[in-house]
């Protein structure tokens, strides 16, 4: 499942995939896998996430009712 929200709270803070890596201590190919929902990021990392962009774990991680 892709990671939409995330990739759009980031493209909303004007972050590149890299600018955001570099936030949250990670490589910019583990941002961009997270976003294409081929990485299951930990909690911890899931946080660091969340306040760089600003989101609640909710607003980012928490799967959308159908």
């Amino acid at each position: 499942m892709k990671n939409k929200k995330m990739k759009i709270a980031r493209i909303e803070k004007d972050l590149s995939q890299e600018q955001l890596a570099e936030l949250i201590g990670v490589t910019r190919q583990t941002v961009s896998m997270i976003e294409a929902g081929k990485f299951n990021p930990s909690l911890q990392l899931c946080l660091a996430i969340c306040k760089a962009l600003g989101k609640t774990l909710d607003e980012l991680f928490w799967p959308e009712e159908e």
